[in-house]
């Protein structure tokens, strides 16, 4: 047997937040809720639910908002990335190929001032 509980929503439209709620209400999607009742007991679950989970893990929103933007962050790189011409992105592998490593140009530098200070020892 089914067990329904029947209760009485009582809306004030002069109200805003009661008008909006009446308003969303009569323009349903009549292919994703088959029913007011159907509509109200999504929105409260949703509402009761997020509560509980803000409640137990008070940084939850702050996550979602910076996930959010990291993924925003993201996005706009990899539109950039995708806009560049190959073109240029070859010149700039063959500028980094063609490159001498920071190393060797210090290690040479290095070699000449020990040279240099070795001959002016020498001369004393």
């Amino acid at each position: 047997m089914k067990q329904i509980y029947t209760t009485t929503l009582r809306l004030n439209l002069e109200n805003e937040a009661d008008r909006r709620a009446w308003e969303h209400l009569q323009s349903l999607d009549r292919r994703e809720y088959r029913s007011v009742s159907k509509a109200v007991v999504s929105a409260v679950n949703a509402y009761f639910d997020r509560s509980k989970q803000l409640a137990d893990d008070p940084y939850l929103e702050t996550r979602e908002k910076e996930d959010a933007f990291l993924s925003r962050i993201e996005d706009t790189i990899s539109r950039s990335l995708q806009s560049c011409t190959p073109v240029s992105l070859g010149g700039i592998l063959q500028l980094m190929q063609s490159a001498q490593p920071a190393a060797a140009l210090v290690s040479e530098e290095t070699e000449e001032d020990i040279s240099a200070a070795l001959d002016f020892a020498d001369g004393f």
